[in-house]
């Protein structure tokens, strides 16, 4: 047993290319962008434990040389499907975590091998998260620029995992956080910063809650406390609670819950997980964004209410 940074790294939208090119052509350029990936991450040290269909699991002895890979395959492979037709546009989300590991018969087993997992299918396109095991690890030397999204529920772990995005853009500047990794603030659980209600908006309905009138429910039912009458629209679809001090918003519905922040174009896809809300934002429920007709509900997280 050895301690490693673990990583995932997938492709999504995989089910447009096989419809657009056909199975035998579309495998073939998966197996090229995966057989890519590897060897980017192997370029920085890393070391390729197996293929996944449409991802690649990688094990770092540094979680620096992680992040370093996951950015770099980050900026080339968006620059790279810039221009390419929306059905061929495969995307890419990486999930990190750091921890003991077992390798064994071409596999790798452990706790940081789970939360990776989930931090991947938590990510969303074009999106890095880590753990904060990943961001303690970081030299002082090095200088990550990240955002910290607070703890989250990690699907068969008791406790929550505190998770960071490490933001790869180079034109993020003004709300992006560039310091050394151990100065990286780990929670938003100061007096000041705690927010009082959450403003919802979906065509011309507006409500205000406070945190002490949480959890409110969304979705069709006429029960619900923020009703969205949408056929895609769960009967109760998602819930708003307040926990340890932040807003989170949990989907509990058949299709899933997409959520997306006001800093950049980056979507969490949610399906009966959770997400905390720290800034402003929206959701679509039961379809993704690219549904230009979803219902979406945008929402405002407010320091000091004014209701």
């Amino acid at each position: 047993m050895a301690e490693f940074t673990v990583v995932f790294a997938d492709l999504t939208g995989s089910t447009g290319v096989f419809e657009k090119l056909g199975n035998v052509k579309a495998v073939q350029v998966i197996t090229s962008l995966t057989q890519w990936i590897g060897q980017v991450c192997e370029n920085h040290g890393g070391h390729v434990v197996k293929y996944l269909g449409d991802g690649v699991l990688i094990l770092f002895k540094e979680s620096q040389d992680a992040i370093v890979s996951a950015s770099e395959l980050q900026k080339i492979h968006y620059d790279r499907i810039r221009h390419s037709p929306l059905p061929l546009k495969m995307r890419l989300q990486v999930g990190m975590a750091r921890g003991d590991v077992v390798e064994q018969d071409g596999d790798c087993y452990g706790d940081a091998v789970n939360v990776a997992s989930r931090l991947s299918d938590l990510s969303g396109s074009e999106q890095i998260l880590v753990s904060e095991s990943v961001i303690r690890q970081l030299p002082d030397s090095f200088a990550v620029r990240s955002r910290c999204l607070g703890p989250m529920i990690i699907r068969g772990r008791t406790e929550t995992c505190t998770v960071h995005r490490v933001e790869w853009q180079d034109e993020m500047l003004s709300e992006v956080f560039t310091m050394p990794a151990r100065l990286m603030p780990t929670s938003f659980d100061e007096p000041n910063n705690r927010p009082a209600c959450i403003e919802l908006s979906w065509i011309d309905l507006k409500v205000k809650f406070t945190a002490a009138e949480l959890p409110v429910y969304l979705g069709r039912d006429i029960e619900a406390q923020f009703t969205i009458q949408d056929p895609r629209v769960s009967r109760r679809h998602a819930v708003i609670e307040w926990r340890t001090g932040k807003f989170y918003l949990k989907d509990i519905s058949s299709y899933g819950t997409w959520v997306r922040f006001s800093d950049g174009e980056s979507t969490i896809p949610l399906r009966r997980q959770d997400c905390v809300l720290l800034l402003d934002g929206e959701m679509a429920l039961g379809a993704s964004f690219e549904d230009f007709s979803v219902p979406t509900v945008a929402f405002r997280v407010k320091e000091v209410c004014d209701v």
